[in-house]
């Protein structure tokens, strides 16, 4: 959504580029004034959602149960990486600036830094240096560490370890989210 509203440059994506250009977090009333807006369309309660980076403070998990209500979050879950892994995938990390699809140098596209998927151009982000990526990590422990607990005391969180390849990364988060369905359906654990 962030991406989106700094490519359409939006009123809110002018700022918010600004902000991520500084390697800083979004204030809490910008990135829930975004998420209010997408998750009021329809498919976001027929079909479901993820949020990737939201909530990332206290404030804006009270501020998205209120958006749900009477409904509340399925689960939540935090990714186990260590912060030298966290570093180097960023660094590493190029985007595709047209249709956001996500390389590395280490697995870069086929050709000369040309999306394989629609052909615009692979680029770091400005906000993927070391720098800025340091900087993140620090507002992280500071600001989204605390909602941890807050997810754990209401029995929603999971922790799924984000260490390997995409693809076991991903089989682990689909059982994560397979075992809460089963339990909330009475089936499981």
């Amino acid at each position: 959504m962030l991406r989106a509203a700094v490519k359409l440059r939006t009123s809110l994506g002018i700022r918010a580029k600004e902000v991520m250009d500084r390697g800083e977090l979004l204030s809490d009333e910008m990135v829930m004034e975004m998420v209010t807006e997408r998750l009021s369309e329809g498919d976001t309660r027929a079909r479901g959602f993820v949020l990737d980076g939201c909530p990332r403070t206290i404030g804006q998990a009270e501020s998205l149960a209120d958006v749900l209500r009477p409904d509340r979050l399925d689960l939540v879950v935090n990714l186990d990486v260590p912060t030298p892994q966290v570093l180097r995938r960023l660094v590493a990390r190029r985007v595709c600036v047209d249709c956001g699809t996500n390389y590395s140098v280490s697995s870069p596209p086929t050709v000369n830094w040309t999306c394989d998927v629609c052909g615009g151009e692979v680029i770091q982000r400005e906000d993927d240096t070391e720098e800025a990526i340091r900087r993140r990590l620090e507002l992280y422990e500071d600001e989204t560490e605390p909602l941890l607990e807050f997810y754990r005391a209401q029995n929603q969180l999971v922790a799924v370890n984000g260490s390997g390849s995409a693809a076991n990364v991903t089989r682990r988060i689909v059982r994560a989210i397979d075992q809460r369905h089963q339990a909330l359906r009475g089936e499981g654990p």
